[in-house]
């Protein structure tokens, strides 16, 4: 009996540290595309892009295991859709931020060097809350700590919102050639959709801590 009960706590904690992984490699994802974006048109941005590239396939490996541990396991520390929804959410940032690294690739260098660096840094600071808030998970009778986080989030993806509109306008407005309006609104509206997956991802965290709370 004392074997199961401490293979079942083994288990509780496999899957803290996945989903905890998961969301770190959302920040280094945020992190690395930064470094992307900063080197566009410099020799190292190759270097940048494969870094990205590798975060993106860590984080699909650790969504992997997750899946591999929910089959294995019948009593999971959360309820297993909230662990699913989690771990889906968060592997998006990773995913969508390889989107807009790609886009990056050939967006004409004398615009995207400059136009997208506020909506890179809101991705890296929600991506920090997020993380924050899924270290949280492991102590649920936390929920004040859950939700201020979670409201920052809010925050975050409600200016990232009234940001995009100005870029748009801007983008419309000025003296810019069709395709390289088209590859810029690209790459705003999926650094907006980045943003919306920290929120998603907050949200459950937020839902779950409120069920055990």
């Amino acid at each position: 009996m004392k074997s199961f009960i401490q293979k079942m706590l083994g288990k509780d904690e496999k899957f803290y540290e996945l989903l905890e992984a998961s969301a770190e490699e959302a920040c280094i994802s945020a992190r690395a595309l930064s470094r992307v974006h900063a080197a566009i048109g410099k020799p190292d941005f190759e270097n940048a892009l494969t870094a990205l590239v590798a975060s993106r396939r860590k984080d699909k490996r650790l969504g992997r295991s997750i899946t591999e541990e929910l089959c294995a396991t019948f009593i999971t520390p959360i309820e297993r859709e909230d662990i699913e929804a989690l771990a889906n959410a968060l592997y998006k940032i990773p995913k969508t931020s390889e989107k807009i690294a790609e886009r990056m690739a050939i967006c004409p260098t004398q615009f995207a060097a400059d136009i997208v660096t506020k909506q890179v840094r809101m991705l890296e600071q929600a991506t920090e809350v997020l993380s924050g808030m899924v270290a949280s998970l492991r102590k649920l009778s936390d929920v004040d700590k859950i939700r201020d986080a979670y409201e920052v989030l809010q925050t975050i993806e409600g200016d990232a919102d009234k940001l995009m509109v100005g870029l748009l306008r801007d983008l419309y407005q000025g003296n810019v050639d069709a395709k390289e309006v088209v590859i810029l609104k690209d790459i705003y509206e999926l650094l907006e959709r980045a943003i919306d997956h920290c929120r998603d991802a907050g949200k459950v965290v937020f839902q779950t801590a409120l069920k055990y709370s």
